[in-house]
C-alpha cells in the first residue's frame, strides 16, 4: 500500500472576492476520495489549501508527510472549482513542482485538469484523470504500488479518461475492450453515500472563521452529483448529462450525524440541483423531523421546479433560502441560453417561496451573444418586480465542452479563464465592453440594497440610482462602452 497526501487546489486567500466573504466550506469531493483511498488500505494525509495562506504550507505538509504519491483531486463540488481560476490552476502547478522535487509521483483531477490536462502534465504531473475518475484511480494506485516507477503508456493501459506524457507526447488511456453501459437510473446511489473523511479537517479552523465573520457555523452536504439540463453556457467536465440522487433517508441519516458531530448552525447543500421533486423533498422533511435532524439549509433550484409543493416541502424540511438561475429578464436571452425557463416562471418562483417564508437569491448572468440595452434593461425590470433577496451576478463564462464555447472559441485570446471570481472580465466579443457589465453589476446590486433600507433613505437612493441607470444608457454607444 501507498502513502498518499490527497490535497486541492483553492486558496480562499487568492480569491479577494471570496476572502472578504468568509464563507468558506471543506472540500466535499476531495474529503471523499480520501475516505476511498483508506478504505482501499493507503496510509492517507491531506492538505486543506481553503484556509491555507499559500503554497509554502503544502511545502510544509509535503516535507512532513513525505507521501510517495500526492492526489490533487479538487473539489467537485465547488462551483468556483469548475471555473476553473487561472490563479488556482498557477498554484496546483507550483504544488506538482514541489511534490515532484520531492520524489512523489503525482496524479491530478477536477474540472480543469479535465479540459485542459496538458496544464498539469507539463507541470510534471504523471496522470491526469478526466471526470471523476474512480474507476480509473484504484487502478492506478495499484500499478505503482506494485511498481513505484511505473510510467509511460503501461501506467494508464486499459484505463480510459486518463492522460499522461510519454517522450514528449501526449498518451490517452483507452478502454481495454469494447464496453456496453446501460444507462444509469437517475437515482443511482450506489457510489453517492459514500463516507466523508471528516476527521482529516480542521474543523474549528471553519468554525472560527465562520463564527468570526457571520455569528454562525455553516457545514456543507450534497444529495445529489449533476444536472440533467442542457444550458448551453453550462460545463459538465465531470458528471456529464447525468443526475445522480441520494435517497432522502440517507441525506437525513448524514444530516442527524454532521449534528450530533459538529453541531452547525446552518447547512449549505452543494448540489447543481436539490431535490428535484417534491416526492422526494417531502420524504426528506419526514426523515429530517424523524431523525431530530433539523438543520437551516440553503440550497440551488431552477425557477421551472418550484411548484407550490415543492416550496411548501422545503419549508417543511428547513430550507431557509434557495438561489434560482435566473439569469435574465429577457426571454430572448433565456431561449438563447437553452435555459428552458421563462420569466414568468421566475417570478413565480419568488412569489411561493416567500409565501412560505424561504428567502430568494437569484444567479444573474450578462452579457450573452445577442444580449441589447433593451435585454439588460428587462434583467433591471425583473430585479425591481421580483425584489429578490440577494442576487450574485456574472458575465457569460466560455467554459470548454459546452456548446457556448464552440460559438465563441474563435474569437478567444490569451485569456481564456478568469484570475478569481471578481474578474468578470468579457472574454469573448459580447456587445458591451467589460466595464458597462461591472456597472450593470453594480447597479442590479445597489437595487437589491433599496430593500434593506427605510422608507426615506431608499426613497433618496432611489431616485441616486435612477439618475445612474440614466447616465449609462446614454452612454450607450460611445466607443468606450462597445466591446471591441
Amino acid at each position: 500500500m501507498l502513502s498518499i497526501l490527497v490535497g486541492h487546489s483553492f486558496f480562499l486567500r487568492f480569491d479577494a472576492k471570496q476572502f472578504q466573504r468568509a464563507k468558506p466550506y471543506p472540500p466535499l469531493a476531495t474529503l471523499q476520495v480520501a475516505a476511498l483511498l483508506r478504505r482501499l488500505g493507503h496510509d492517507v494525509a491531506l492538505f486543506d489549501a481553503m484556509l491555507a495562506e499559500d503554497t509554502t504550507q503544502f511545502a510544509e505538509r509535503l516535507a512532513a508527510t513525505r507521501p510517495q504519491v500526492v492526489l490533487l483531486y479538487e473539489d467537485n463540488y465547488n462551483y468556483l472549482s469548475k471555473m476553473c481560476l487561472a490563479r488556482m490552476r498557477e498554484a496546483a502547478c507550483a504544488m506538482i513542482a514541489m511534490a515532484r522535487g520531492q520524489g512523489a509521483r503525482v496524479i491530478v483531477a477536477g474540472s480543469d485538469a479535465s479540459d485542459a490536462p496538458e496544464a498539469y502534465l507539463d507541470a510534471g504531473a504523471d496522470v491526469a484523470l478526466r471526470g471523476e475518475g474512480l474507476e480509473a484511480l484504484p487502478v492506478l494506485l495499484r500499478r505503482l504500488s506494485a511498481c513505484p516507477s511505473l510510467h509511460g503508456p503501461a501506467l494508464v493501459e486499459g484505463l480510459e479518461d486518463t492522460v499522461t506524457t510519454f517522450e514528449g507526447r501526449r498518451v490517452k488511456g483507452e478502454a481495454a475492450a469494447p464496453v456496453i453501459r446501460s444507462p444509469r437510473p437517475q437515482a443511482d446511489t450506489a457510489d453517492l453515500d459514500a463516507p466523508t473523511a471528516w476527521d482529516l479537517v480542521e474543523i474549528e479552523r471553519y468554525r472560527s472563521t465562520w463564527m468570526q465573520a457571520h455569528g454562525r457555523f455553516s457545514l456543507n452536504m450534497a444529495a445529489s452529483k449533476g444536472c440533467s439540463f442542457r444550458c448551453a453556457w453550462c460545463a459538465k467536465p465531470i458528471w456529464g448529462q447525468r443526475y445522480q440522487q441520494r435517497s432522502p433517508t440517507a441525506v437525513a441519516v448524514e444530516m442527524a450525524e454532521l449534528k450530533a458531530r459538529f453541531a452547525p448552525d446552518h447547512i449549505w447543500f452543494a448540489d447543481d440541483i436539490f431535490g428535484f421533486r417534491a416526492d422526494w423533498v417531502q420524504r426528506f422533511a419526514a426523515e429530517v423531523d424523524r431523525r431530530g435532524a433539523r438543520i437551516p439549509f440553503a440550497i440551488q433550484t431552477r425557477a421551472d421546479l418550484v411548484s407550490e409543493a415543492m416550496a411548501q416541502a422545503l419549508a417543511d424540511a428547513g430550507c431557509e433560502e434557495a438561489w434560482l438561475g435566473a439569469e435574465s429578464g429577457s426571454q430572448q436571452v433565456l431561449d438563447a441560453m437553452n435555459k428552458g425557463t421563462t420569466v414568468p416562471e421566475i417570478l413565480q418562483a419568488r412569489r411561493r417561496l416567500q409565501a412560505v417564508g424561504i428567502r430568494v437569491g437569484f444567479f444573474i448572468q450578462l452579457g450573452y451573444l445577442g444580449e441589447a440595452l433593451e435585454d439588460l434593461l428587462q434583467t433591471r425590470r425583473l430585479v425591481e418586480e421580483a425584489r429578490p433577496d440577494d442576487i450574485g451576478v456574472s458575465v457569460s463564462y466560455p467554459l470548454p465542452g459546452t456548446r457556448f464555447h464552440e460559438q465563441v472559441k474563435a474569437q478567444l485570446g490569451a485569456k481564456t479563464h478568469w484570475d478569481d471570481s471578481a474578474d468578470l472580465a468579457m472574454m469573448f466579443r459580447g456587445s458591451f465592453s467589460t466595464e458597462v457589465y461591472r456597472t450593470v453589476r453594480d447597479l442590479l446590486h445597489a437595487q437589491v440594497d433599496l430593500g434593506r433600507l427605510g422608507a426615506e433613505a431608499r426613497h433618496r437612493a432611489a431616485r441616486a440610482l435612477q439618475q445612474r441607470w440614466a447616465e449609462l444608457v446614454a452612454s450607450i454607444g460611445r466607443p468606450e462602452t462597445v466591446n471591441p
